[in-house]
Parts: structure tokens; C-alpha cells; sequence
């Protein structure tokens, strides 16, 4: 419409009083009591146990699905606390990401360092197509009692929610390790905290308490 009237092609922009708008999406993400329940459920099938890998790879490191599977050894390099991180960039958006390795990550770099395919395809991990993923995703929800909808793209929600804010690291933090290119779309995340909304009313209400209490005091004094 902006064209148009820039070229005189019409009058008026027959738009301008329309206003969208936005239905907000409620982000479903792991709680730590449903990715303690997958890490320490002991599958009796190799393709389960592969996936819940990869899943719970995926659920400390945020990367999506396609960027897990096009992870190499050269992605990991020494970061600037002398410690393991990944550096690769999102497929999606084409952003650079630069993620810690945290010891649960580690650990399933560890377990699939010589497995056959990942040696034969020169891949980090021998991870299955996004299909198939996410099939057995639905097969690993049902065997864990998890009454939410299992994939591969909750994996970035539980990253944000429950790996980082929910421990207490800073929103700019997570925001950079999203690629988020602004705060306000990380922000959607802290948003549905209970429990960081439950941490920071106490801290008010015991603020509170202990005002009352000296205002008590100096009355009574």
C-alpha cells in the first residue's frame, strides 16, 4: 500500500485505520521434574535411549533440530573461560551461537564419540530424521507419564524456562544464547515463570514482613 500511494497509484491506503491484532502462544516447556523423569528412565530399546540423548542434548544446549544434526567436532573449541563450548550458527536465522558445554551435555558427546554412524557420517551425534524424532518422542512421553505434547521444538522453550531462568541466570544471558536479536521476544519466556513470579513475591513479602515488624518495634519502643 505504501508503494502505491508512493507512485500515486491510488488515494488513500485503505488499511490505515486496520489495527492487527497479536494472540499471544502459550510456550510448553519441560518442568526439571519431567527432564529429571526422562534422564533417569531406563529404556530397554538402543533407538530410545538415542533419541532421549539427543533430546536432552537439545533441552541443555537450546539448538534446534537441524543444527544438532549438522554438528561436527570442529564446532567445539575452548571458550573464553578455558572451558568446552559450540560454536555454530542458526540455520534459522543465520545468527552466530555460542553455547557452554554443561556436564550433562558432555556426557552424550562422550557416550556417541565413536558410535558407527556418527564416525561414518563425521557428525557430533547419530541423530535420526526430525520424523522419526519426534515419533518416538510420543513413544518416550508415554513411557515417562508426561501428559504434554513431546517434540524435538519444545527442546528450546525448556532451555529457556527451565534450564537457565528458572536457575536464576540473567535474561540477557539466555537472550544471547538464543540468538534472540531482542530482549522483548526472550522476555515471553520469563513470562510464565510461576515459579520465578512465586521467588520474587516472597522476596517482597518477607521485605514487607520485616518493615511491619521495625515500624512494630519502634512503636513499642
Amino acid at each position: 500500500m505504501k508503494i502505491c500511494l508512493a507512485n500515486n497509484w491510488i488515494n488513500r491506503n485503505p488499511f490505515s485505520n486496520y489495527k492487527a491484532k497479536i494472540r499471544e502462544v502459550e510456550r510448553v516447556y519441560l518442568s526439571e521434574g519431567e527432564i529429571e523423569n526422562i534422564i533417569n528412565k531406563d529404556f530397554k530399546t538402543e533407538r530410545l535411549s538415542l533419541v532421549r540423548d539427543i533430546f536432552l542434548f537439545s533441552c541443555f544446549t537450546r539448538l534446534a533440530y537441524i543444527d544438532v544434526k549438522n554438528l561436527t567436532k570442529s564446532h567445539i573449541s575452548l571458550g573464553i573461560d578455558g572451558e568446552k563450548w559450540i560454536f555454530t550458527h542458526r540455520q534459522k536465522t543465520e545468527t552466530a551461537s555460542k553455547i557452554p558445554i554443561l556436564p550433562i551435555t558432555q556426557m552424550i558427546i562422550d557416550k556417541y564419540e565413536d558410535h558407527l554412524e556418527s564416525c561414518n557420517q563425521k557428525k557430533l551425534l547419530p541423530i535420526l530424521s526430525n520424523q522419526k524424532m519426534n515419533a518416538y518422542l510420543k513413544e518416550i512421553a508415554g513411557i515417562c507419564e508426561i501428559e504434554k505434547e513431546l517434540t524435538f521444538h519444545i527442546t528450546r522453550h525448556t532451555f529457556a524456562a527451565t534450564v537457565t531462568l528458572t536457575n536464576g541466570v540473567p535474561i540477557e544471558s539466555v537472550s544471547k544464547m538464543l540468538g534472540h536479536k531482542n530482549l522483548r521476544t526472550t522476555q515471553h519466556y520469563a513470562k510464565v515463570l510461576d515459579k520465578k513470579v512465586s521467588e520474587d513475591m516472597i522476596i517482597l513479602r518477607n521485605k514487607m514482613l520485616n518493615s511491619n515488624n521495625d515500624k512494630i518495634i519502634k512503636k513499642a519502643n
